[in-house]
């Protein structure tokens, strides 16, 4: 492909500005199309981005012959179906995360992608953050010696929509659409960051339970890991806490020191050893996933290889149905 000329089938929240505008700042790239059902709302987003064609059906985008590639960036449930319908006439797809409901459906959307040779990619962007490559390096850099293990700690508060006098679960929430709850959303991302680091999890198990039963979904997670490496991990996910009580840290603990980050909200990475305490500071671009994208139009274009496959994808699925015991 020259020029990589994008469909986004719907463009929600995650697209207004994580995502969205980076497709026209890439270079070769540029965004043709948007779609959703709501076709005021579509319309809408293509008017505030300058897009120059929307939809509101999905098969109309998806065969629009000006288009050759599209993101998914639908909750998890659309996923495979529509994946599978862009594969079909050739058109590699960027899929947001997770990947879809489960591991299955995950498997079954690769295997399509193997016997047509159309790509697949997953919106796992931390794999090209300089804040997680940073991470890695340090990681890889021996600073802190032999890796031990790693926790994970995530603690957040329920939004207003599940606790107000009439609660309304988001989609987030509901395990059909979903797949799962917050931590099916929010895990996902960090399952596929540690293994980018640290290479396969070969083993995981744990607790899933709805404690708060603001929805059907399960509010509180607490697992085990081992990776293929040797390293142990564990961690802890709640979603029903107060708001003074919320924590985003994990660890990774080495045999000379550890190193201390945040997989969402803060900047800084902490390294301390015998030697002392060193802080690097290091924000997120303003498109968090512009560089990924960028990796994508490289790949496609023939100029580097995009570091977020459907097979890498498919990985964090599996190690939650392993801890939630699907």
């Amino acid at each position: 492909m020259d020029q990589i000329k994008w469909g986004i089938i719907g463009c929600g929240n995650v697209t207004e500005v994580k995502s969205g505008p980076a497709f026209n700042k890439v270079a070769n790239s540029s965004l043709v199309a948007v779609m959703r059902r709501d076709a005021e709302k579509a319309a809408d987003y293509a008017q505030r981005h300058n897009v120059p064609k929307w939809y509101a059906n999905a098969d109309e985008l998806i065969n629009d012959p000006e288009i050759n590639a599209i993101y998914i960036a639908t909750p998890p449930d659309a996923h495979e179906e529509l994946a599978v319908k862009a594969m079909k006439v050739g058109k590699p797809v960027y899929i947001e995360k997770p990947m879809a409901l489960d591991g299955a459906e995950c498997d079954r959307i690769n295997a399509f992608s193997r016997e047509s040779g159309v790509p697949v990619f997953v919106a796992f962007y931390r794999r090209s953050l300089d804040y997680f490559l940073k991470v890695k390096e340090l990681v890889e850099s021996n600073v802190i010696g032999d890796v031990r293990f790693v926790n994970i700690c995530l603690q957040w508060q329920p939004y207003e929509e599940e606790t107000g006098p009439d609660p309304k679960p988001r989609w987030r929430v509901d395990p059909k659409i979903s797949g799962g709850g917050h931590f099916h959303d929010l895990a996902s991302h960090q399952f596929d960051l540690l293994e980018f680091v640290f290479g396969p999890v070969k083993y995981a198990s744990g607790i899933a339970r709805n404690q708060a039963g603001l929805y059907e979904a399960d509010d509180i997670v607490v697992a085990n890991y081992e990776f293929e490496s040797g390293v142990l991990g564990n961690g802890s996910w709640c979603y029903t806490i107060n708001k003074e009580q919320r924590e985003d840290q994990a660890q990774i603990i080495g045999s000379k020191g550890r190193i201390t980050f945040s997989f969402f909200e803060k900047f800084d990475i902490k390294v301390e050893t015998e030697s002392g305490t060193e802080t690097f500071n290091i924000p997120y671009p303003q498109h968090v996933q512009q560089p990924l994208i960028d990796s994508i139009v490289k790949e496609l274009r023939g100029e580097g290889k995009c570091p977020s496959t459907g097979e890498s994808g498919a990985r964090a699925n599996h190690i939650m149905d392993w801890i939630t015991k699907k």
